[in-house]
């Protein structure tokens, strides 16, 4: 898997209300933040910029230009044939906690 967190890559949530679902990558903000979109329309993602650490990103890279809007991310997913991959829910991964993290 890419660990390469670039403008078209495909990514899953891996934390909030959105864990599991996917989304687009559309804009590089800083080292720590990105804008993704799903766009809603497809995922149930909303256009938000979310820390590069509750992201995982695929094999899969959409041809969209930076700030490309929802409607270009939709057209996008349509031409690379991947809109059932898209819609498709995963399990994010599980996070442990240990005893070590709850001690204050």
């Amino acid at each position: 898997m890419p660990k390469v967190l670039d403008i078209g890559r495909v990514v899953v949530k891996t934390l909030g209300r959105e864990a599991g679902r996917k989304a687009v990558i559309v804009d590089i903000i800083d080292g720590n933040f990105v804008l993704i979109t799903g766009p809603k329309s497809v995922t149930g993602v909303k256009r938000r910029r979310v820390n590069v650490g509750h992201i995982e990103p695929t094999e899969h890279r959409l041809d969209v230009s930076r700030g490309a809007s929802d409607e270009e991310v939709e057209e996008a997913i349509r031409r690379a044939g991947l809109e059932d991959y898209m819609r498709e829910k995963v399990r994010p991964r599980l996070l442990l906690v240990t005893r070590e993290h709850l001690s204050p």
